[in-house]
């Protein structure tokens, strides 16, 4: 019995003996797992994988941006990259409606919203915006035919056309009142509805008035400029860290004289 008894307890200790060599084990394991990952992590992060810059425009817009078979190109798309770059980051354009671009940045969905966007206070209440980096102005074209709008005084009555969301939508309905106004997804379709003789005018911004006015030569600007206006980047509102850096890479571009190659490219000089 005793001899039993001194087995019996010869097992049992075998078994808290293996049990507990078990449990270092494991342990051990979870250890080596731990590093497995902080050595992933590590590997990841040395692999130079860049964050994204998610960009919000509306690629109907030249020469700020526009569509080249598959790919959106233009003086935004150009400065973006160039600033994507400088940020260590890769630029991802996404092309929605003109009206969607604020919300989608509003909401986070996007990072930075460029698409010839003027500032605006009733934009500064969903966005906040960096440092200007051009100036535009807005003007009517009319068809050359058209002998009585001769500029912003001879508007009254006339039906108005302008893309979506657009100042000159503001300004349209500014001077001939919302019932005047018709609107249109792209400045393309207010000049084809021009052209057929559906609307009597347009205001448009100053650069893509000057390709549209290079591509039909049935149509004229009315009058002066309008309004000044000035471009810069909608960010989310709070976002501070982005801002500066856009307003400090916007501000080398400029020095270094990139900014105004891309313009160039764009909008040839006179």
């Amino acid at each position: 019995m005793k001899k039993n008894l001194i087995l019996i307890a010869a097992a049992i200790s075998a078994m808290t003996l293996l049990s507990a060599c078990g449990s270092k084990k494991e342990e051990t394991s979870a250890a080596d797992v731990s590093v497995e990952s902080a050595s992933a992590a590590e590997t990841k992060a040395e692999s130079g994988e860049k964050q994204v810059l998610t960009m919000a425009t509306n690629a109907e817009f030249e020469p700020w941006e526009f569509h080249d078979g598959d790919d959106i190109i233009g003086i935004d798309a150009e400065v973006a990259a160039a600033i994507a770059d400088k940020l260590g980051m890769e630029l991802k354009i996404e092309d929605m409606a003109f009206d969607a671009v604020i919300p989608s940045i509003a909401s986070g969905k996007c990072d930075i919203g460029m698409a010839a966007i003027s500032v605006t206070e009733e934009r500064k209440l969903s966005v906040d915006f960096s440092d200007s980096y051009a100036d535009s102005a807005l003007q009517i074209l009319v068809k050359k035919d058209n002998t009585e709008i001769t500029g912003v005084d001879t508007l009254e009555g006339k039906k108005i056309g302008a893309q979506n969301g657009t100042t000159g939508d503001l300004k349209a309905s500014e001077l001939v009142g919302d019932d005047n106004v018709e609107r249109f997804p792209s400045y393309f379709e207010a000049v084809q509805s021009l052209k057929q003789g559906k609307i009597d005018a347009i205001i448009i911004d100053k650069a893509p008035a000057k390709a549209f006015l290079a591509q039909n030569d049935d149509i004229m600007q009315a009058g002066e400029d309008l309004d000044l206006e000035e471009y810069a980047i909608a960010i989310k509102k709070g976002n501070t860290e982005l801002q500066e850096k856009l307003n400090k890479a916007i501000e080398e571009l400029k020095a270094d004289g990139t900014f105004d190659k891309i313009v160039d490219k764009y909008i040839p000089a006179e």
